[in-house]
């Protein structure tokens, strides 16, 4: 399998609700009230923040058996900062996260020294990892505009 292309739509709802779908899958996305939505979902930098902690959960599922680890649980708490004077066209500073942390939480009984290769490894394999700790092309391939009769 080489290059897989996923895909996913975003449609404005009423105030700042987002209803999202890729495949059969929704999930409404909405700011908290002090950012002015209605509290209805998610955020979009919470759902990075629960997309990077559920690949790389993904990553160690798939990978256990490969390093002999009878991984019993595995989960992951984290957290990021944001200016959020940045959204808010306040102040010239970036309007993303200056930084992610993250604790990984594993139950095996694999030595240390395995696990401590595992989590190397699965932080290599982390395909939501790797796109956000290096530059992706973003590309705009076209406006369309939608004619209101």
């Amino acid at each position: 399998m080489a290059i897989t292309t996923f895909s996913a739509q975003a449609r404005l709802q009423e105030g700042l609700v987002v209803q999202t779908q890729s495949r059969q899958f929704k999930l409404t996305v909405d700011e908290p009230e002090v950012l002015g939505g209605t509290d209805t979902g998610m955020n979009p930098v919470e759902l990075v923040l629960c997309a990077l902690g559920s690949c790389q959960a993904i990553v160690a599922r798939v990978y256990a058996p490969q390093f002999g680890i009878n991984l019993k649980q595995f989960w992951m708490e984290l957290e990021g900062d944001i200016d959020i004077d940045g959204f808010l066209n306040k102040a010239d500073v970036r309007c993303g996260f200056s930084e992610i942390r993250y604790n990984i939480h594993i139950e095996s009984d694999a030595s240390e020294a395995k696990l401590k290769e595992f989590i190397a490894f699965i932080g290599q394999k982390c395909p939501v990892g790797d796109t956000l700790s290096a530059p992706v092309k973003l590309v705009l391939s076209k406006v369309v505009p939608v004619s209101v009769n």
